[in-house]
C-alpha cells in the first residue's frame, strides 16, 4: 500500500515548473482496461503506464534531465494469453514561457532507447518476441498555476517517431505519430 501511495504522489507531482538552479522531479501514471466482443470470442485487455523525470533547470527557461517509461498490458481471449512488457529510457529538454503570474506554456523535447518483450501463450505453443529500438518526441503543454506554485497540466497530443527491430523475425518497425487533439493529459504539479 505504501508504494502505491509513493506512486500515486509522484504522479501528482507531474512536471514542476520550476526556477533556475533547481531540481525538476514529476512523473505521469496511467491505467486502461479494453474490453472487445466479437464473433469469435471475447478480447480483455489490461494495461498500466508509469513514466518518471528527474531535471536540473539550469536557466529561467531550460531544464535538461532523465526521463524513464515501464508499460506492462495483458490480453486475454479465453483461448490465448499475451503479456507486453516496455521500456524506455532516455532524456529530455524543456523550454518554458511564463506569460503570466498564471500560465505558463512549455515543451518537452525526449529521445532514447526502448525494448519491448511481448509472450503469447496458446495453450500448447508459447511464443516470445523481442525488439530494441530508439524514439524521439515533442510535447507542448499549459501550465496553470493555482495558489503558492501548485498548479495543472494539460497536454492534448505531441509529434513522435520511434523504431523497433525484432530478434527472432528479422522484421523492423517504424511510427510516425502526429496526435494533436486525440489525447488529453491533465496533471497537477508542484513548484519547488
Amino acid at each position: 500500500m505504501k508504494k502505491m501511495l509513493l506512486i500515486l504522489a509522484l504522479a501528482m507531482v507531474s512536471f514542476a515548473n520550476a526556477q533556475k538552479g533547481t531540481i525538476l522531479v514529476g512523473g505521469n501514471i496511467g491505467y486502461s482496461s479494453e474490453k472487445i466482443e466479437r464473433a469469435i470470442g471475447e478480447f480483455k485487455t489490461n494495461t498500466f503506464e508509469f513514466s518518471p523525470k528527474v531535471g536540473y533547470q539550469f536557466h529561467d527557461n531550460w531544464t535538461v534531465g532523465a526521463e524513464f517509461t515501464i508499460q506492462s498490458s495483458k490480453t486475454n481471449n479465453g483461448e490465448a494469453e499475451s503479456k507486453f512488457n516496455g521500456y524506455k529510457y532516455g532524456a529530455f529538454v524543456r523550454y518554458s514561457v511564463p506569460l503570466n503570474e498564471t500560465f505558463s506554456v512549455f515543451a518537452d523535447l525526449g529521445a532514447g532507447f526502448q525494448n519491448q518483450k511481448t509472450k503469447t501463450d496458446e495453450g500448447t505453443i508459447t511464443t516470445t518476441q523481442k525488439a530494441d529500438g530508439m524514439y524521439v518526441g515533442v510535447t507542448p503543454a499549459l501550465f496553470i498555476n493555482m495558489k503558492k506554485g501548485f498548479g495543472l497540466n494539460f497536454s492534448i497530443g505531441g509529434l513522435g517517431y520511434e523504431t523497433l527491430s525484432y530478434d527472432a523475425s528479422n522484421t523492423d518497425y517504424s511510427k510516425f505519430n502526429f496526435n494533436f487533439g486525440k489525447t488529453v493529459n491533465i496533471g497537477v504539479s508542484k513548484n519547488f
